[in-house]
């Protein structure tokens, strides 16, 4: 598995500008040599390469462009509104997905009723065949955005899952809506698994980062709570409706998905190079992406197989993705256990017992306020110059650290009050811990690792979401024979030491994070590329500062001297 890191890593080294440079490269791999064959006229530094706009090295025969860390088109750097419009887009399409997960659970015993199906365990099948999508889908598409921009790889799937949706809708049978159902899973999962990473790439702050990604699990959260309910009540009118309303919040959503930007540096940088191919007709300038292969084998054999990699490869992932799955599995065993718990025991239709969740979205907010207070937390200590608040596991895991407790009393607090003899409210009310322990796990865990994989938090979450998509998709199967047998009472106290024993986990990181990122491959990589990137930023404005400085101090009589001092892309700008 070292020998696949390896060989990985010096692929994604040719991808990247930065590893190409030296101490030893002369001026010339950071501008444009004058009278070099592959060298572009008068043109390109019409575009504002006398401003570092536009940054260049040498690579071989190549003239490669690259981000100057305060170009206004660099995706950290657009304006507050062109941000949020990404955010509030990113938002919306992941509640779209959330929501179409768990959107047939209160509409399920009519769909049942109207195609004559009587098997218990059939009954739970239109949302574990979803899931099943959300165990390929994210490495398909997570990998994909890596290599060919986040756009396109949200937009086309989600077209199809618009389709998709469509065919529910219409569907005349129960086999046919469970294949729909599956094809939805599989396009739904692209923003789950693309958004995460797209935040990442315009929120290059790890406090903005943890903010947007606080409501990018916000809507996680919130859109499989609201489908039980919203089609428990539609439901009554007729089931089909259920997905017809799913379609048409999927329209609202299409315009803004159409309209947002791609926010993938490496893509970005793509287009600009082919614009200044165009107009310069210099076929030699290149973004870093365009270096390396992109063909089918390159494709299937590295770009697909990232999350894989990563899932086994890194401890990080590994773990992360352990107790992210097992949360997530019982958080879609709800599902299940409500309808049991609050139609069993309480006898509520479809529709009130859907309502039973709502308490589980008002611990969701909680947890919001909670990441906020402890975001302050931390920033006030960074700011008085504690020690603790520059390791990075300081940064997000308390969180887990808290919410992992409140999750496992949640539990127990659900199967040790669900009896006829107790008002219905107290076992309700226990879906506020659950829900504040739940985000709070996710916020924790998954902004963990897009801080520490960043440019490669896409296939990183990719890996998470997979691999929580699978246990979502087995465990819900057992739900209802493990309640049949064990009873309410201990089938969530078994779920409640499972949990209890994953609490481990994020304290575990807070310990030997440090040790386990130094020692990894890809965190390793992306450090050298940062302190590379940043060592030719900083030669390029020192240059660049210092032609300022020649040219303010020295006249036409001393030209020859001031000469001497500049670079030769300096030169080439002033007999243009």
């Amino acid at each position: 598995m070292n020998n696949i890191l390896e060989s990985s890593s010096k692929m994604l080294r040719l991808l990247t500008v930065s590893i190409e440079t030296s101490a030893s490269q002369n001026t010339s791999e950071y501008s444009l040599p004058e009278n070099d064959p592959a060298t572009p006229d008068g043109p390109v530094v019409q575009h504002g390469l006398e401003n570092s706009r536009y940054r260049f090295r040498r690579v071989a025969s190549k003239t490669v462009l690259a981000f100057h860390s305060q170009d206004p088109e660099n995706p950290p750097n657009w304006s507050k509104w062109k941000k949020r419009f990404v955010l509030t887009t990113g938002v919306m399409s992941v509640s779209n997905s959330t929501l179409a997960a768990s959107l047939p659970s209160g509409a399920v015993p009519y769909i049942a009723k109207d195609f004559n199906i009587t098997n218990q365990q059939q009954l739970v099948l239109p949302i574990s065949i979803f899931l099943i999508g959300y165990v390929f889908g994210p490495i398909i598409c997570g990998s994909l955005s890596e290599s060919f921009g986040r756009k396109i790889v949200t937009l086309i799937p989600f077209l199809i899952f618009m389709c998709f949706t469509l065919g529910c809708a219409l569907c005349q049978n129960w086999e046919s809506l469970l294949v729909f159902r599956l094809f939805i899973g599989i396009m739904g999962s692209a923003p789950i698994s693309i958004v995460g990473g797209v935040f990442a790439d315009i929120f290059d702050n790890p406090r903005e980062r943890g903010v947007v990604m606080s409501y990018f699990m916000a809507a996680t959260t919130v859109g499989p709570l609201v489908g039980p309910f919203l089609s428990g009540f539609i439901s009554t009118v007729h089931w089909r409706w259920t997905f017809w309303t799913g379609l048409m919040i999927s329209g609202v959503t299409l315009p803004f998905m159409a309209l947002v930007p791609e926010t993938y540096a490496p893509i970005l940088l793509q287009q600009r190079a082919r614009t200044l191919r165009k107009e310069t007709g210099n076929n030699n300038i290149v973004a870093p992406i365009e270096l390396g292969k992109r063909d089918l084998k390159q494709v299937l054999t590295v770009t697909l197989t990232r999350p894989v990699r990563m899932f086994f490869g890194e401890s990080i992932v590994l773990f992360s993705c352990l107790y992210l799955s097992i949360v997530y599995s019982i958080f879609f065993m709800y599902f299940q256990a409500y309808p049991i718990i609050f139609r069993g025991i309480y006898n509520m239709n479809t529709g009130v017992s859907g309502l039973m969740y709502l308490p589980i979205m008002l611990g969701a907010g909680l947890a919001c306020f909670v990441f906020n207070a402890w975001d302050n937390y931390l920033y006030k200590a960074k700011d008085r110059g504690a020690e603790w608040s520059s390791i990075e596991e300081y940064r997000r895991l308390p969180l887990a650290c808290i919410g992992g407790p409140l999750y496992v009393i949640s539990l127990f607090w659900l199967g040790w009050t669900a009896s006829p003899s107790i008002h219905w409210a107290v076992p309700m009310l226990s879906g506020i811990p659950f829900g504040m322990g739940f985000m709070l796990i996710f916020i924790a865990m998954l902004n963990y690792l897009s801080d520490a994989y960043e440019t490669f938090a896409a296939s990183a979450q990719s890996a998470a979401n997979s691999c929580r998509a699978i246990f979502a998709v087995v465990l819900p199967l057992a739900t209802t024979p493990m309640f049949d047998k064990l009873g309410v009472n201990w089938s969530c106290s078994l779920l409640a030491f499972i949990s209890m024993a994953m609490t481990a986990i994020p304290f575990a990181f807070i310990h030997y994070g440090h040790h386990i990122r130094a020692n990894s491959k890809f965190c390793q990589y992306l450090r050298e590329t940062k302190e590379a990137e940043k060592r030719a930023e900083e030669e390029d404005d020192a240059r660049q500062n210092g032609r300022d400085v020649s040219d303010g101090n020295h006249h036409e009589s001393e030209k020859a001297e001031a000469d001497t001092h500049t670079t030769p892309l300096d030169q080439q700008t002033k007999s243009q």
